[in-house]
């Protein structure tokens, strides 16, 4: 049986990378779907090449790697490319995301995955942690982040699941909203409740 597995997931510009580290600093193993997600579409890898014939070669820099935000603006604004997006890389990275998952030997592990309720990679989690801020905080600070309009961090809070969808899945909940030692009282409080979890589900075995 797999270690007990926690997917963390937020809406865009919540705090997941901070969140991450903190669980990194007490010595929990972590991936983030982000990072497989640039992984499998690198130069040379299968994906890309598809994506270049799906979308066109305009979707690619001048040294074959993939323009990442002319990418992401088109399927912001076009939500048939998204899906046209999410078809082609969501298996590869499913695949590589249960691969790491199996080979942990942790108590529990995290799977971070921003679009975690809207994608098939649920079904690879057994709890699901929620970072949580307002929204008008998240607009502030993806705007600030990646240097882009509020008009196109709209859309991008748009084409994920509304922050009442997340907060209701979620099993725990990480107050992001407040400063970054408030984060980490609570991740000190969540941590030996998820390894008891974790021991309880081991002794079930």
């Amino acid at each position: 049986m797999s270690a007990l597995t926690l997917g963390l997931t937020g809406g865009i510009a919540s705090g997941k990378s901070l969140v991450e580290g903190l669980l990194r600093d007490r010595g929990v193993p972590v991936l983030d779907a982000d990072q497989v997600s640039r992984d499998v579409v690198k130069p040379g890898e299968p994906a890309l090449a598809s994506i270049a014939a799906t979308f066109g070669p305009d979707m690619l820099q001048a040294d074959g790697s993939l323009d990442r935000r002319r990418m992401r603006e088109h399927v912001f604004a076009n939500p048939e490319a998204r899906r046209q997006l999410e078809a082609l890389l969501h298996p590869l990275i499913g695949a590589r995301l249960r691969q790491w998952r199996d080979d942990q030997t942790a108590p529990y592990c995290v799977l971070s995955v921003a679009i975690l309720l809207e994608s098939p990679m649920r079904h690879l989690i057994d709890r699901i942690v929620v970072v949580d801020i307002p929204e008008a905080l998240q607009v502030a600070r993806l705007v600030v982040r990646d240097g882009i309009d509020a008009t196109l961090a709209g859309q991008m809070l748009a084409a994920q699941a509304q922050r009442e969808t997340r907060l209701a899945a979620a099993d725990d909940v990480i107050d992001n909203s407040g400063s970054r030692d408030d984060t980490a009282r609570q991740i000190d409080a969540l941590h030996p409740h998820w390894l008891a979890i974790a021991q309880q589900r081991a002794a079930a075995v």
